[in-house]
């Protein structure tokens, strides 16, 4: 058993907040503009990837606040949400990819890059942690905050598409 430090603690509370707050502010935006959103082919993806960027840092954060955890249930938590946050995202691109709309437009490419930069990280947590480095909270830090920036890019750039 290696329960997080209050510092540690702290941080991770911190982000939950965060990543809620910014869940709640995307869903209210997605909800607003949906008749526009799904009347492009491409922006109901959009909308996914910016949702499942800040769900995955919400909920990596509010598991590893779950009190008296062993670091294998830490290390598992980062793998599984690290390997949902890179894996729903790129299913979406690979869709985006054999569209009909063309690729300078959809951008998967560019859409993959921005994904794995907030669940690559927490894959690397969960190797860190499984072989019991404390490392793998910073690897998971980078990776929530990475998340939180992938999210709120996402959601500029769907709310700006819908303006086009």
């Amino acid at each position: 058993m290696n329960p997080l430090s209050s510092d540690w603690q702290t941080f991770f509370a911190a982000q939950v907040n965060a990543s809620a707050a910014l869940t709640g502010l995307v869903v209210v935006a997605v909800s607003v503009n949906l008749t526009r959103i799904m009347a492009h082919p491409l922006l109901p993806a959009r909308a996914g990837e910016a949702l499942i960027a800040l769900v995955g840092a919400l909920v990596l954060t509010s598991l590893l606040l779950i009190p008296r955890q062993p670091v294998a249930a830490q290390a598992a938590e980062c793998g599984l949400v690290g390997l949902l946050v890179l894996a729903c995202p790129f299913s979406f691109q690979l869709a985006a990819w054999r569209s009909d709309t063309p690729n300078e437009i959809a951008r998967p490419f560019v859409r993959a890059l921005m994904s794995s930069i907030g669940g690559a990280p927490m894959l690397v947590a969960a190797a860190l942690l499984a072989q019991g480095s404390a490392a793998g909270l910073y690897w998971t830090a980078a990776g929530v905050i990475l998340s939180l920036l992938v999210g709120i890019v996402g959601a500029w750039v769907l709310l700006v598409e819908i303006l086009r």
